[in-house]
């Protein structure tokens, strides 16, 4: 696997989930889908980390995978919606993903129920979450945002034009890797997943 760029563990993750209060699932592959926003947001590489977090016969697992959790330079410069590029906001997403079809290409996680973006709407390549700028706002809706991979034959480094907000697997075999255990898990605890998202200060104790 490649090498990761936040350091993540069971006891850090639950930690975490358990300050922000944030429901955790327990059972037998019952997922926990969360995603960690690295601090450089600047980037335009897959420097985040979608994590999968579960019991199996009662000992914590924990599967990491490099990913991005913001839209690449290009959506951020050329938003595909008027008030500014989707950015996904750091919380827990209740059922939000279901078995589905990206683009209609190939199966993937596909919005279910209504998620909170902050709408960028000043075109830089810039990430800005702030709403007291006047440049962001934030909306609550369906609008796409869907948990899928980039190249479909290797890994990618460049966010560019894979994310216009959805939430991607730089590695096809990681995504392949992900979706047999969304697949499993969903023989006991149904086809919807709830996806919290992290941002990497989350991750400390320390304010």
């Amino acid at each position: 696997m490649s090498k990761l760029n936040i350091n993540i563990t069971v006891d850090i993750l639950l930690a975490a989930m358990d300050r922000s209060q944030y429901r955790i699932f327990n059972g037998e592959l019952n997922l926990n889908i969360i995603g960690v926003r690295h601090k450089n947001t600047r980037a335009n590489t897959f420097n985040d980390v979608l994590c999968v977090l579960f019991e199996k016969e009662g000992v914590w697992q924990l599967e990491q995978y490099k990913c991005t959790t913001d839209p690449g330079i290009y959506y951020r410069t050329n938003p595909c919606n008027v008030d500014g590029t989707a950015i996904v906001v750091p919380m827990q997403h209740r059922s939000l993903w279901t078995f589905g079809y990206h683009q209609g290409k190939y199966p993937a996680l596909v919005q279910n129920k209504p998620v909170t973006v902050f709408r960028d709407g000043n075109k830089d390549e810039t990430i800005n979450t702030d709403v007291t700028t006047g440049n962001v706002i934030k909306q609550k809706g369906y609008f796409g945002i869907n948990c899928h991979h980039a190249n479909a034959k290797r890994e990618s480094t460049q966010v560019d034009k894979w994310s216009a907000g959805c939430q991607v697997l730089a590695k096809p075999n990681d995504f392949d890797n992900f979706m047999a255990l969304c697949q499993q898990s969903s023989k006991k605890w149904g086809d919807t997943f709830t996806y919290t998202l992290l941002d990497q200060q989350q991750l400390s104790d320390k304010p």
